[in-house]
């Protein structure tokens, strides 16, 4: 009997099984409602080794990430506790959530046109759920407990050394990488020195940020160690959204039902289309790699998350039987109806171009931000006084400065463009980077000039070249007068 031909009729545990039945013993969930545990074949082929590839890179930023610093800031920061937030290097303050809304606005919109054109791609790409699960924690389970046949034999037998052994090892290391991955996350939060500083001190020192630490732990445990795929299949809302966002456009992984139909099991030296058979040869390989136990030829399903394992396996089979590969492949339900070769279509050119708008919007709503914001507030109960001829309002001064260099700045009234400025400390005034800087200033006008009793200003900040860097809108009291 040939590889194909053992594969093909086969289950797990060496036994030969009816397709339906098969089929059945490996999904997520009994008829009872009972889960049944997943044990997916290690996936070998071209799209596992490029999601190899994306996921290290991932990995590789997420543990680096946090010790990255740009002129001094962090890369990334989000400091809910302190009010310390770093994007890209560049700091941000409860003033600029707006921004933050905008960009989160912009995202939703980015992630329901991509999924409109490219499905679940994100879910067997970048997802961290899936990055974490595939290339680390299920290749730790695969290099302690052996592949799909092992770890069913084990999960089966008695509790002896062997398996008090490997379970007890398995769960130790997984303990420990979610250790690592809890700390780095909470990294981006309050930084690594003050992480650094939390261990070095012990958690007597510090029994809040200890149980945050050992809660966190133990969430990413339960999450790969047994929730695994139901994440993907009972929690995460975005297959749900997918429900209603894909169409008959949409690529997806797709199992081409009109080349594989009728499948049938197979057989050396026939002639399957004479026969009336389809390219499926019912081997069930695209079945057993699948991380959360569904079968792709049933059609588009909410739990497929697109990490293309099904491809490989299929491609690999075809590649043994002689047949084409791409009986499961990128696709859209169009493309498989009218058997049409993948085009990029005006929709999804459509698609591309506004999604890389929304790209360069988020862009520069990060970087074009003010250099600095100037706020001038009357102080309270204070009004005007009149002296030699003039009105004079005083005003308090806030300025932030969002750069990361030192400004020094002066004041300057741009409407009406007469106003004089009396300082109560220098006229240049230095504002650190990422600092505040407070102060008084008087403002005064020609008694003669105002017509009202209220009457609107806008003062100009300006740094020492000349440019206009920020402007505040207030308004300036005078003298109640009649008007006939």
């Amino acid at each position: 009997m040939s590889d194909i031909e053992e594969i093909e009729v086969r289950g797990g545990q060496g036994q030969v099984l009816d397709p339906e039945t098969y089929r059945d013993s490996i999904g997520t969930m009994e008829q009872s409602g009972k889960r049944k545990w997943v044990f997916p074949r290690k996936p070998k082929g071209k799209y596992t080794n490029y999601r190899n590839i994306v996921s290290y890179i991932l990995l590789i930023i997420y543990f680096t990430v946090p010790f990255l610093k740009i002129n001094g800031n962090p890369f990334f920061l989000f400091n809910v506790i302190d009010r310390e937030f770093f994007i890209f290097g560049q700091p941000f303050y409860p003033q600029d959530f707006f921004i933050l809304t905008l960009g989160a606005i912009a995202s939703l919109i980015f992630i329901i046109i991509f999924t409109i054109a490219f499905g679940r791609i994100f879910c067997g790409w970048i997802c961290p759920q899936t990055i974490f699960m595939e290339s680390i924690f299920r290749k730790i389970e695969y290099l302690i407990e052996g592949d799909r046949n092992k770890q069913m034999k084990l999960d089966r037998q008695e509790w002896n050394s062997e398996k008090i052994w490997k379970r007890s090892l398995k769960w130790t290391v997984y303990i420990i990488i979610s250790l690592i991955i809890t700390h780095f996350m909470l990294m981006y939060i309050v930084g690594y020195k003050e992480i650094f500083r939390i261990i070095s001190e012990g958690p007597f020192a510090h029994p809040t940020n200890f149980i945050v630490m050992v809660l966190f732990t133990a969430a990413f445990y339960f999450v790969f160690a047994w929730f695994r795929e139901q994440v993907c299949t009972l929690v995460c809302p975005y297959g749900r959204l997918q429900g209603v966002l894909i169409d008959k456009d949409t690529i997806n992984v797709f199992y081409d039902f009109k080349r594989g139909e009728n499948r049938s099991k197979w057989r050396k030296g026939e002639d399957r289309k004479a026969a009336g058979k389809g390219d499926c040869i019912d081997c069930h390989q695209c079945v057993v790699v699948c991380p959360t136990g569904i079968d792709i030829r049933d059609g588009q399903q909410l739990e497929c998350v697109n990490c293309t394992a099904c491809i490989d396996a299929c491609d690999e089979v075809m590649d043994k039987v002689g047949l084409p590969k791409g009986l499961i492949r990128y696709a859209s339900e169009n493309e498989i109806e009218n058997q049409t070769q993948f085009k990029f279509t005006g929709r999804m050119k459509g698609f591309a171009v506004v999604l890389v708008l929304l790209v360069g919007f988020l862009g520069f709503l990060l970087y074009n931000r003010g250099e600095m914001e100037a706020k001038f507030i009357k102080p309270a109960g204070s009004t005007f006084f009149v002296r030699d001829g003039k009105i004079t309002n005083t005003y308090n001064y806030t300025f932030l400065n969002k750069t990361n260099d030192k400004k020094i700045v002066t004041i300057k009234v741009i409407e009406p463009a007469h106003g004089e400025i009396t300082y109560s400390a220098s006229s240049k005034i230095q504002v650190d980077r990422d600092k505040i800087s407070k102060g008084t200033i008087n403002i005064s006008f020609p008694e003669n000039d105002m017509k009202l009793s209220k009457q609107n200003i806008t003062i100009g900040v300006y740094d020492m070249k000349g440019k206009l860097v920020d402007s505040y809108q207030t308004y300036f009291e005078g003298p109640f007068k009649l008007q006939f």
